[in-house]
């Protein structure tokens, strides 16, 4: 049975005590390539699903900020891990802060108010909610998503295949898009029959997230449809792009602590420093960090204080973008500066560069978050004005 968190304080002081021992299946969990279940028996235990789940349903009533904290202190321990729980959190975290007034603007029926706090009741007792967005040949665009739902008798019947499932059957649902002619609708899909893992999942880096790809041939209740209403899910994502966007940047940020962490305990082991080179790029590094993770707290502050504006959606880009390349870009340098023993398999920098290396390819990729703020700095429309559609 999960634990009752008191509090998002309360959490981040548990994930903070989880993350050494995190780190110490790190290697382990890499090495084989699959989603790390005990990581998630011990965030289950520690009452961690239900971070995102209000009080009044027996969570921990994170805010977004919360969530940036905690996410960046287990993704310090382990990345990968770190990266699943920030697909359940998105999932939990939009039904949670979705504001009930946009909700109902938006035409949603109490049926869905219903259907959300079950599951965020179910989370704060420890089932685990995974994100099916992603698509071959088409990236986490939701607008070229091929995977087609039609309605039936029972509700809808949704067919297709994801790729890039994080925690793929391990998870209790699934945060699937599927579109009917020109609508792009949303689904919590329960695991069960008419879902079928396929066992793919072989990648640089963030190898423990058991990525794995999604087949499905299914039919989910009415009720099963987010928001109630078709043709949700490119209107949130434009206006709310925090938890498709701005979720990874903390992960990020902790992977590139784990690299600064890593590579002091590894330069005193070694006593290099001593040299002047080595000092130096650990410096940068930490600089790089610390001010990266000013930039994801702004971002998250604003998220929890005014979400859906201009100006808070111009942080969640940049937060995405300072995340992705500072992880690169520390981990990179902290590596050179141990020197070639570090590269060997086994030291956790070698790892730590190569999970660091996905950051600026998740979405929104570093490229697009740059584009996108060009836009916005030349005054054009970041969102609808691209020849391509952001999502």
């Amino acid at each position: 049975m999960a634990a009752t968190l008191t509090d998002s304080r309360h959490a981040l002081a548990v994930a903070q005590e989880l993350s050494p021992t995190l780190a110490a299946r790190a290697e382990e969990h890499d090495r084989v390539g699959i989603y790390p279940e005990r990581d998630f028996d011990d965030l289950k235990a520690a009452g961690l699903m239900g971070l995102m789940t209000p009080q009044r349903l027996g969570g921990a009533g994170a805010g977004f900020a919360d969530y940036a904290e905690v996410a960046m202190a287990l993704a310090a321990g382990n990345g990968a891990t770190a990266l699943v729980f920030n697909m359940h959190s998105s999932i939990t975290g939009a039904l949670a802060s979705t504001p009930e007034e946009l909700a109902r603007a938006m035409g949603v029926p109490d049926s869905f108010f219903q259907m959300r706090d079950h599951v965020l009741v179910e989370a704060a007792a420890g089932a685990f909610f995974a994100v099916a967005m992603s698509e071959r040949g088409s990236g986490s665009r939701l607008s070229a998503v091929t995977t087609t739902y039609e309605k039936v008798d029972e509700g809808y019947r949704i067919r297709g295949s994801k790729t890039f499932c994080s925690g793929a059957g391990y998870a209790d649902g699934y945060l699937l898009a599927a579109r009917n002619g020109d609508l792009v609708s949303q689904f919590l899909v329960p695991a069960g029959p008419g879902l079928t893992v396929d066992l793919t999942w072989d990648s640089l880096g963030m190898r423990a997230t058991g990525s794995q790809d999604l087949h499905i041939d299914t039919v989910v209740p009415a009720d099963r449809l987010l928001g109630g209403v078709e043709g949700l899910a490119l209107p949130l994502a434009q206006i709310m792009p925090q938890w498709l966007v701005a979720s990874y940047s903390a992960v990020y940020v902790g992977v590139a602590q784990s690299a600064v962490d890593h590579g002091i305990a590894y330069a005193t082991e070694r006593n290099l420093g001593r040299l002047p080179l080595v000092r130096a790029r650990l410096g940068r590094a930490e600089a790089q960090v610390a001010a990266a993770r000013l930039v994801v707290l702004e971002a998250a502050r604003r998220v929890d204080e005014a979400p859906g504006t201009p100006e808070t959606n111009r942080w969640i880009w940049r937060a995405k973008l300072t995340a992705g390349e500072t992880a690169m870009e520390v981990a990179a340098s902290v590596l050179e500066a141990c020197g070639t023993a570090a590269m060997r398999k086994g030291n956790p920098l070698e790892r730590i560069y190569r999970d660091a290396r996905c950051g600026s390819l998740q979405p929104a990729t570093s490229d697009v978050c740059a584009d996108w703020l060009g836009m916005a700095a030349l005054g054009l429309d970041p969102d609808g004005g691209s020849d391509v559609p952001r999502w």
